[in-house]
């Protein structure tokens, strides 16, 4: 793994790399833009850099903000606490309500992929007075993840217990061979076609370190304990305020073992949403589908479902 965080910044030209304190971690930032907020989160197990095929058109119209998650890329690393706690959703999203305060920002749109896409439902649910619109790419709610688990998806989605289990277990095995490990999660299971920017994957590689593995494994466990207990305690409860748009992968393991817009009627009244012709990754697989609707959304318009 190489160790030169310079390469992020040319994915992401005009864009400004900054650290911002919060109150449990250093979190690095990429910000573009200028105009109205918004806030773009990632997924696992990427970085900031994962938007940069939408970002740059977006920062036309909004002063972007995309985070390294703390834990992932190049923000700081805590330890996760005995209940892993330092690594639930709620948790990194306090870290980026504290990133959007001392940038100015009290009230804003949020986009979330994947791991970052729960982050924005947790933010959303906690804090509905500042979440303005959100935006979720390919992922169902975790409660109803973790209580609707199939076959199908087990076998796709086998990380979401392997990680979880005890330390070091996961970390040892994951860290014998990053190198393997990273190709084969990120490039279609090892046959070698990927989807992604050579330069994305490079920073990918340089990020995926023991230490940023460990971080990752402490929020999988993390998801099976204190958030699917918030999860629980909620359901029913409470339910998102805000205009909530999912794109989901119509060849993700999202798309293909979950209905989507069921899931999320469980969380939000005001819900529209569609598949797209992509796997797990639409950002960075179909950037034009994924800025059209986003632009549409977050204008306040509805987006239009693209023609087969």
């Amino acid at each position: 793994m190489g160790a030169d965080a310079t390469a992020a910044a040319d994915l992401l030209p005009g864009f400004e790399l900054r650290r911002f304190q919060t109150a449990g971690a250093e979190i690095h930032a990429a910000i573009g833009g200028e105009g109205p907020p918004l806030l773009l989160l990632h997924g696992n197990p990427l970085t900031h850099v994962s938007w940069h095929q939408v970002a740059p058109a977006l920062a036309e119209r909004y002063t972007v903000v995309a985070p390294d998650l703390r834990g992932y890329g190049d923000s700081s690393k805590p330890a996760g606490g005995g209940d892993h706690a330092a690594y639930s959703f709620r948790a990194m999203g306090e870290d980026n309500f504290e990133v959007m305060r001392q940038l100015g920002f009290e009230r804003f749109p949020v986009a979330g992929h994947d791991r970052g896409a729960r982050v924005a439902f947790r933010m959303a649910l906690d804090r509905p007075e500042a979440i303005e619109r959100l935006a979720a790419l390919d992922i169902v709610p975790t409660h109803h993840v973790l209580t609707h688990v199939s076959l199908g998806w087990g076998l796709e989605s086998y990380h979401w217990f392997f990680m979880a289990q005890k330390a070091p277990f996961p970390e040892k095995l994951l860290t014998a061979d990053l190198d393997y490990y990273i190709d084969y999660k990120l490039n279609k299971k090892g046959v070698g076609l990927s989807i992604f920017d050579p330069r994305a994957l490079a920073e990918y590689k340089r990020c995926t370190t023991p230490a940023q593995i460990h971080a990752v494994c402490e929020d999988y466990r993390a998801t099976v304990g204190v958030d699917f207990e918030m999860d629980k305690a909620d359901y029913g409860q409470r339910r998102l305020a805000c205009p909530v748009l999912v794109i989901w992968g119509s060849n993700s393991h999202c798309g293909r073992h979950f209905k989507p817009l069921e899931a999320w009627s469980e969380w939000a009244a005001d819900l529209r949403g569609f598949a797209v012709p992509t796997g797990h990754y639409p950002a960075e697989q179909r950037p034009d589908l994924i800025l059209e609707a986003f632009r549409a959304f977050f204008a306040g318009e509805e987006p239009q479902e693209p023609q087969a």
